[in-house]
């Protein structure tokens, strides 16, 4: 485990004295140094395996099958007491008996445990021979186990073995495997108080991605030094910037993490209490001593919000380690279980207890809220009302909480139109770091799953559809933040593509004053903005080509957009990019097309089949390379189209628009167009 949490010594481990440990060598001398608090006691023995030959004058033969289950299970009744067992009987071909294959609870209700020894087989042997209605038996145990695994295997086998003629000892028969697994899973489990004693313990705190890793580190230490005073522990960091093990193998997590190995038991002989109080007093300490290192961490407990139960290691397996693992179920109700968690849908407290809780915890917020001007947080304390309301109240309310009204398919609109607004709010990825995507795809994970609660059935099969595009579009832009971050590391996303000979720092830099002091500070920095965009992009295709085929057309949309935002940034003037145009052939295309398109508008708005007052507008010319924008006649923003149609351009290579008499330009543009391109000439005379 030590090995593991320091990435095989390539990762400094602290120990509980405060020292530095490194190298393999050094950790494998820290197992020397606990051995006397390892005491590797044995597992419990939960479950038996047992066989009785019984003999008796009368023989088997000619009973029927429910007669002699009947006398078999009232033998070994008299031999195992109260336990609960299942079992099956083969009557001998002779006539002279039967014999008794069976899988029993070693525990009885009374909290005795049979060891499934020579010795515990004597005893069970005893309470037999004393029986008179036992002619003669012999038993004996074949075997013993730990936990419902090894307990759900052996009565499921018994029943193959036997062909489905198995029962239990309230005389119910198991057909098949299904039975035999909910015999032990959900009526065995509770009678087994299994135990598997550990020597030590592995304890893993994180945060969130972004914090700072020095103070969530002494935070760390800070915990552990309260937390398991008296014990030996090592610990060790892991972070994205220091973890030496690949991303693809599940290294170099986005949130910071540290690992903590815990000898259970201390130089006092003292042990470690793992119950849910405790759990929930670690949770409390370590938040405590992040916030006194000024990392704001609060303990939030499942029911203050609501939410779904955690899913187990056994119920999921990681499909992609790459950032944040994803997981699939390892069932149907499994998933069900790990998409609900994901998602975080809400789900109420099932017992007593926590029900109480869950109503205090209600009232809190309410206390709160009352206290709040309304606002962002106004809202999501009224939100987090609606989760823990009873079902039917909620149901009622939820639309009201949401957006003030109880008409669904207003609301169901209301939703998709925030959902727009957040799937888009990613389009300026330049500025968003991993931390902020890894947010930016929660809220919009959130607002898909606020929406679907009230989407209309009727509007369903549209919304997943809706829903598809829109995490489609999400993970176009995780393929972007991950390629930024690759680069990072090689050269300055701030400076702008340059040419083979600039190889230095000062080389690039004494380039970029060169192209500010000509072309100024503002266009400078817009064409590198787009250019390393599309430099990006490019780059993503060829990566994701081979691995995952399926998510290049998404790439290649994207790739169309970003030349269509630098081809329209060339037509407005912008001589950098013109220039980037005469090597790179995509982008001379569009730039080509769109100027093609800007000429044909202004021919066909001369013509007698315009209005005379357009007529009176466009007659003065629109400057060569400017750009025209088209008002669709449904009222909708032109800009949500240009990107989708330039990018089909690229593809099929059609340049068709719409109909130009509808396109129209403001006498206020066009003035500034016609200043614009005075200047460039005046410039270019000057250059000459």
């Amino acid at each position: 485990m030590i090995n593991y949490v320091s990435r095989n010594g390539a990762v400094v481990v602290e120990n509980e004295r405060g020292d530095q440990l490194a190298g393999r060598e050094t950790l494998s001398s820290i197992g020397g140094e606990w051995d006397h608090l390892l005491k590797n006691r044995a597992e419990s023995r939960d479950i038996g395996l047992f066989k009785i030959s019984v003999t008796e004058s009368g023989g088997a033969s000619g009973r029927a099958d429910d007669t002699l289950f009947d006398r078999a299970r009232e033998i070994v009744k008299h031999g195992l007491g109260d336990r609960s067992f299942a079992f099956a009987v083969t009557a001998r071909a002779d006539g002279s008996g039967f014999d008794i294959d069976g899988v029993a609870v070693l525990r009885n209700s009374g909290g005795e445990r049979l060891t499934a020894d020579d010795k515990a087989a004597a005893i069970v042997q005893g309470r037999m021979d004393a029986t008179e209605s036992i002619e003669s038996a012999a038993f004996r145990f074949a075997g013993h186990g730990n936990g419902t695994d090894y307990g759900t295997t052996q009565v499921r086998a018994l029943v193959a073995m036997h062909r489905g003629s198995v029962q239990d000892e309230k005389g119910r028969a198991m057909t098949d495997a299904k039975q035999a697994g909910d015999l032990v899973q959900l009526e065995w489990r509770d009678q087994l108080h299994s135990r598997k004693p550990r020597d030590v313990m592995h304890l893993i705190l994180s945060a969130r991605a972004g914090t700072d890793t020095a103070a969530f580190q002494n935070a760390a230490r800070d915990f552990l030094g309260e937390q398991f005073t008296g014990h030996r522990y090592v610990f060790s960091m892991h972070d994205a910037g220091s973890d030496p093990k690949a991303e693809a193998t599940g290294g170099k997590r986005p949130h910071v993490h540290v690992h903590a190995i815990i000898a259970m038991r201390s130089d006092a002989g003292g042990r470690v209490e793992t119950s849910i109080p405790a759990f929930r007093q670690w949770r409390l300490v370590m938040a405590e001593k992040a916030r006194a290192h000024g990392i704001t961490m609060e303990m939030t407990d499942r029911r203050d919000r609501a939410s779904a139960p955690a899913y187990s290691k056994n119920q999921v397996r990681p499909v992609n380690m790459i950032g944040r693992t994803r997981h699939e179920g390892t069932s149907a109700a499994a998933d069900r279980r790990y998409e609900a968690k994901r998602a975080d849908f809400p789900s109420r407290a099932a017992t007593a207890r926590s029900q109480a809780y869950e109503h205090r915890a209600h009232e809190e917020w309410r206390g709160t809220k009352s206290d709040m001007d309304r606002g962002a947080q106004h809202d999501f304390i009224r939100s987090q009302m609606v989760r823990l309301e009873e079902p039917s109240v909620a149901a009622e309310r939820r639309t009201m909480a949401s957006g003030e009204t109880t008409d669904s398919s207003s609301q169901s609109r209301t939703y998709l139109v925030k959902l727009a607004e957040l799937v888009f709010e990613g389009d300026d990825m330049r500025h968003m770091t991993r931390p902020e995507f890894e947010a930016y795809e929660k809220r919009v994970e959130t607002a898909l799953f606020q929406a679907e609660k009230i989407m209309p059935p009727q509007e369903r099969k549209d919304f997943e559809e809706i829903a598809q595009a829109a995490r489609e579009h999400v993970n176009v832009r995780r393929e972007i933040v991950e390629l930024i971050e690759e680069r990072s590391t090689a050269k300055d996303p701030d400076q702008l593509s340059h040419g083979p000979g600039s190889n230095t720092p000062h080389d690039d830099k004494q380039r970029w004053d060169a192209v500010v002091a000509r072309h100024g500070l503002a266009a400078t920095d817009e064409a590198n903005t787009v250019l390393l965009d599309i430099e990006r992009t490019r780059e993503a295709i060829e990566r994701v080509t081979a691995e995952r085929p399926d998510d290049v057309s998404a790439l290649r949309k994207e790739l169309g957009a970003h030349i269509s935002k630098a081809a329209e940034l060339a037509i407005s003037g912008n001589a950098i990019v013109r220039e980037v145009a005469e090597i790179d052939q995509d982008l001379k295309a569009v730039l080509q097309a769109l100027e093609r398109d800007r000429q044909k508008i202004l021919q066909e708005k001369t013509t007698p089949r315009a209005h005379s007052t357009e007529a009176a507008t466009t007659g003065r010319g629109t400057p060569h390379g400017e750009q025209v924008q088209a008002t669709p006649d449904n009222g909708e923003d032109p800009r949500q189209h240009g990107v989708m149609e330039t990018a089909s351009e690229i593809e099929g290579g059609d340049t068709t628009k719409k109909d130009p008499v509808k396109q129209k330009v403001s006498r206020l543009e066009e003035l500034q167009r016609e200043a614009d391109e005075r200047n460039q000439r005046d410039k270019g005379d000057r250059q000459q």
